[in-house]
């Protein structure tokens, strides 16, 4: 249950760190309305709605994360399901956001090394904590 734990007080603080790193730039640097407002040289249509559903995402799994630490620590009875849950959602949410970004960016590839490295990474992790969360007695 220590490495669980470890894993669900992380979380957060990593999803926290890839938000603040990958989104704060774009509105920052004037990236959000160059790319966003039509007739600008480098608009994209539909990136406001793709990077918008992305954040909102994120900021949900955000949520969902840190109200599984409070689960966690409260041992409360609904951790393993929840738990188990945002990380089958967050599985799911990978290949549709690839889709998504195919349908803005359609030259680029749908599974690049970063998105396949993205999902690989959460398989295993599910893998293994939704085994020790189904299978350990003292979950």
């Amino acid at each position: 249950m220590i490495l669980v734990g470890i894993g669900v007080v992380l979380d957060p603080i990593q999803l926290l760190f890839v938000l603040i790193t990958s989104y704060k730039p774009i509105f920052e640097d004037a990236s959000w309305e160059a790319l966003t407002t039509v007739g600008s040289e480098t608009y994209i249509p539909n990136y406001s709605t793709g990077l918008v559903i992305e954040i909102l995402f994120n900021l949900t799994i955000l949520v969902a994360s840190i109200y599984l630490i409070y689960l966690f620590f409260s041992k409360h009875y609904l951790f393993p399901k929840l738990h188990i849950g945002v990380l089958a959602v967050s599985l799911l949410f990978i290949p549709i956001d690839a889709w998504l970004l195919k349908q803005i960016f359609p030259g680029e590839p749908m599974f690049d090394s970063e998105i396949t490295r993205a999902f690989i990474k959460t398989l295993i992790l599910g893998i293994i904590r939704v085994s020790y969360l189904l299978i350990s007695k003292r979950v």
